[in-house]
C-alpha cells in the first residue's frame, strides 16, 4: 500500500534535503518563442511549494518542463538543468519521469472523461509492476475521496470537484515522491476549493508526499505551503517563507487582494534578484 509517514512533521521540516532543483533553465517553443529566462528554484523533500505569478508568467511551463511534457506542444528545455532525487532530468521522456516518482495534476483536469473512475484510477498505475498492491491503493485513494466510491459511471459525468479529486487520486496510484499540482481550485466553488486543499495538506501530512503547487489563489496556496516562488515574465523575481510572502506589502497589493492597479515587480524598491536568475 501507499506508504503513511510515520513522522510527517520530520518530513516536513527537513533541511538542505532537496528532492527537486531547477537551476537557470530556458525553454523555447517551437524553436523561437522564448517562455523561460534563466528560472531556478528548489522544492525540499516533503514540503509543499507554491508557485505564483499572472496568468502568462510560465508557471504551466516550468511544470511541464519538469514532467516531460515539453515535447508535446514542440518546446524543449534549451539551457540549464533539473535534477530529481539526485539524477538530472531535463528533456526526459514522460513516462521515465512517471516511473522516477514525478506525477502531475494537469490544469483542466484532463480526466479520461469516457473511462469509469476505476478505470481512471488503473490507468495511473501504469507504470507500476507491483500489481497485486493496486486494488489495495485504490481503496486507500477511496478512502480519502469517499465519494468517488459512489460514482460507478463515466468520469466524464462528475462534478468539477469531484473530477478534480479523481486527478488527485490517479496521480497518487503512480506512488509519487513528487506530485506537480496545475490549478487545482480551477472552476471550483469556494466550499470545494477548502475541501480540496484541505485533502491536499492531509496527502502531504500522511504520506510525506512532496508537492510543487501553481495557483492562482495565492492566499489559499501560501496558507498550506511552507516556502513559496513569485514568478513575473519567465523568471523567478521574488521568494521566501510562506508567513513572509504573507507579511509582504507588495504580495499583499499584487496577490492577496490589496487596492491599486497591479504593476509590475521591476518598478518595486524592495525587489532584488538574486545572480542566479540572471
Amino acid at each position: 500500500m501507499l506508504q503513511v509517514a510515520t513522522e510527517p512533521k520530520k518530513a516536513v521540516a527537513m533541511e538542505n534535503d532537496t528532492l527537486l532543483a531547477v537551476d537557470n533553465i530556458e525553454v523555447v517553443y517551437n524553436e523561437y518563442v522564448l517562455v523561460l529566462r534563466g528560472l531556478s528554484l528548489e522544492v525540499q523533500r516533503g514540503s509543499i511549494t507554491a508557485l505564483l505569478g499572472a496568468n502568462g508568467a510560465g508557471k504551466s511551463t516550468t511544470l511541464k518542463a519538469i514532467s516531460g511534457l515539453l515535447k508535446s506542444e514542440d518546446g524543449k528545455i534549451t539551457r540549464g538543468d533539473i535534477k530529481f532525487d539526485g539524477q538530472i532530468i531535463s528533456n526526459q521522456e514522460p513516462d521515465t519521469t512517471v516511473r522516477s516518482g514525478i506525477s502531475q495534476v494537469m490544469e483542466g483536469r484532463r480526466i479520461i472523461q469516457d473511462m469509469t473512475v476505476l478505470e481512471n484510477l488503473k490507468l495511473g498505475a501504469f507504470t507500476r509492476t507491483d500489481r497485486a498492491n493496486i486494488a489495495d491503493d485504490i481503496d486507500l485513494v477511496y478512502s480519502y475521496f469517499p465519494r468517488l466510491k459512489e460514482r460507478t459511471g463515466l468520469a466524464g459525468y462528475l462534478s468539477g470537484g469531484e473530477q478534480q479529486m479523481l486527478a488527485i487520486g490517479r496521480a497518487m496510484m503512480a506512488r509519487p515522491k513528487l506530485i506537480l499540482m496545475d490549478e487545482p481550485s480551477m472552476g471550483l466553488s469556494p466550499l470545494l476549493v477548502k475541501e480540496v486543499f484541505g485533502i491536499i495538506k492531509k496527502l502531504n501530512r500522511d504520506f510525506g508526499v512532496t508537492i510543487l503547487l501553481v495557483e492562482q489563489n495565492a492566499a489559499m496556496a501560501l496558507s498550506c505551503a511552507s516556502h513559496g516562488y513569485i514568478m513575473e515574465n519567465g523568471k523567478i523575481v521574488l521568494d521566501g517563507t510562506a508567513a513572509e510572502l504573507r507579511e509582504n506589502e507588495d504580495i499583499k497589493e499584487f496577490y492577496l487582494g490589496g487596492s491599486g492597479e497591479r504593476k509590475s515587480f521591476k518598478n518595486i524598491k524592495s525587489f532584488k534578484r538574486r545572480k542566479r536568475w540572471l
